[in-house]
């Protein structure tokens, strides 16, 4: 049991360092909250609502409502889903419809598990050109540590995991952005999952290269 809190321990730790081993970039908040709805054992409903705060984590400047239909095969997952944004733009809100579809493989690597989601999306906007972009995220899952507390009949399983993803803009086939994640999820109860993760966000702007360092949060509930 010692020895499984101080794994834990060390993951925050380790995401902890990170957040702050850049000073070119941004410090961010990203929290996340999902809901989960089961029509069949193939079929899911998923609402998901992102709050971001950027500036030092001061100023409120992204909002987004996702809400998608999954089908899960052996293993392949597709995904039809619609996306609400709301992005800050000289002190005002402006709107972004992003429809997208996704194609999720997955297989084990022995106590392993991999993913690559791939996601093609479009983006609707009212001030400016729309785009279509291509999306790809290997992720890779370590084996999941449980903690039982025999007293209350209580486990909870902690899976840390690591993530890479690429953004390609149709227009002009550029490479213009990628993420890298480090965290961990943790089912607290069969209906309840939250998260906390480190994320690297490099963008291309003009040709330069700009950082922010993300401390993310998510939480989901499952029926």
């Amino acid at each position: 049991m010692k020895r499984k809190i101080l794994i834990i321990l060390s993951l925050v730790l380790m995401t902890t360092g990170l957040v702050y081993a850049f000073d070119d970039g941004d410090f961010q908040i990203w929290h996340t909250q999902s809901q989960e709805l089961e029509i069949t054992e193939k079929k899911k409903i998923e609402l998901k609502e992102e709050f971001r705060f950027g500036d030092n984590a001061e100023d409120f400047y992204y909002h987004h409502y996702d809400v998608g239909l999954s089908h899960s095969l052996n293993k392949l997952d597709f995904k039809i889903n619609y996306r609400q944004v709301y992005k800050k733009r000289k002190n005002k809100f402006r709107e972004e419809n992003r429809p997208h579809i996704n194609a999720i493989l997955k297989f084990n690597l022995g106590a392993f598990k991999l993913s690559n989601r791939h996601r093609l999306e479009y983006r609707h906007f009212d001030y400016k050109p729309d785009i279509w972009r291509y999306r790809s995220k290997l992720s890779i899952k370590f084996p999941s540590i449980e903690l039982t507390k025999s007293s209350i009949k209580l486990t909870i399983g902690i899976q840390p995991y690591l993530a890479n993803e690429i953004f390609l803009n149709f227009q002009g086939k550029s490479f213009s952005r990628n993420r890298f994640y480090c965290g961990f999820d943790m089912r607290l109860t069969k209906r309840l999952k939250v998260g906390l993760y480190y994320l690297l966000q490099s963008s291309r702007h003009k040709n330069k290269w700009k950082d922010i360092n993300v401390l993310g949060t998510k939480m989901k509930l499952v029926f």
